[in-house]
């Protein structure tokens, strides 16, 4: 088998690795017995045990008794294992698949001369509700942060693009040509192929008043399912 490194160099780091091997040995050190219990205990406690067994004195001049009341507990919470319900994890193999999806997405979209965006995945919950109604609220994964400010993941892009358009008013030069792959969730019945986490993919054009915004959409769908060439026939 050759060697790993370089003949010279390995002499040259040799007497390093004795010296790390000898000087850096693992050391085992025991627990004391007071530290491990199935109990729930406090610092103060374990303090007062260890200064009773030292018969009764402190070392080097402290006082037993003086840690934080902090609890220390053994007892470890089971935890599920499993991502909550309706999402899921993506392992190595999912993950090069879902880059590969991805990189497509983005590779059509700048073809047709569309710039990338993003937006919060935290948005205010009445954001959605002036889309959508009062009936999206069942739909949201919203709560009350600590400003006492009704807040929701988002459930679609649309919304979020809304308002930045809005924010940024007549800083912007029309048309606008946007596109976003941003993760969402909806709260809602669950059926195959169809969890409560999703990734959306936008193409937006705006400012555009003719129908020509809606056939060059058309066609970047077209041209997707082109380069994808993944045993889809596309009759156009």
């Amino acid at each position: 088998m050759p060697p790993l490194l370089n003949p010279r160099l390995s002499l040259s780091l040799k007497p390093f690795f004795l010296f790390s091997q000898s000087s850096f040995a693992p050391r085992k050190f025991q627990i004391p017995r007071q530290f491990v219990s199935v109990k729930s205990r406090t610092f103060s406690s374990l303090a007062s045990e260890q200064s009773s067994d030292n018969g009764g004195s402190s070392v080097g001049g402290g006082r037993s008794g003086a840690l934080s009341p902090s609890l220390v507990t053994d007892e470890v919470q089971r935890i599920d294992v499993n991502p909550p319900k309706g999402t899921r994890d993506f392992p190595p193999e999912d993950m090069r698949l879902r880059n590969w999806l991805f990189h497509h997405f983005r590779e059509v979209s700048r073809l047709f001369g569309f710039e990338e965006v993003d937006y919060p995945v935290l948005e205010s919950e009445a954001l959605f509700i002036r889309k959508a109604g009062e009936e999206i609220r069942d739909q949201l994964y919203c709560f009350e942060d600590r400003g006492n400010r009704r807040v929701a993941l988002r459930p679609e892009l649309t919304p979020s693009l809304a308002r930045l358009v809005i924010q940024k008013g007549k800083s912007l030069s029309p048309p606008l040509k946007w596109f976003a792959i941003g993760q969402c969730w909806r709260y809602e019945r669950m059926t195959r192929g169809r969890r409560r986490e999703h990734y959306q993919w936008n193409m937006d054009i705006l400012g555009v008043p003719e129908v020509t915004a809606e056939a060059e959409l058309m066609a970047s769908i077209v041209a997707f399912f082109k380069n994808w060439n993944h045993g889809i026939r596309c009759w156009f």
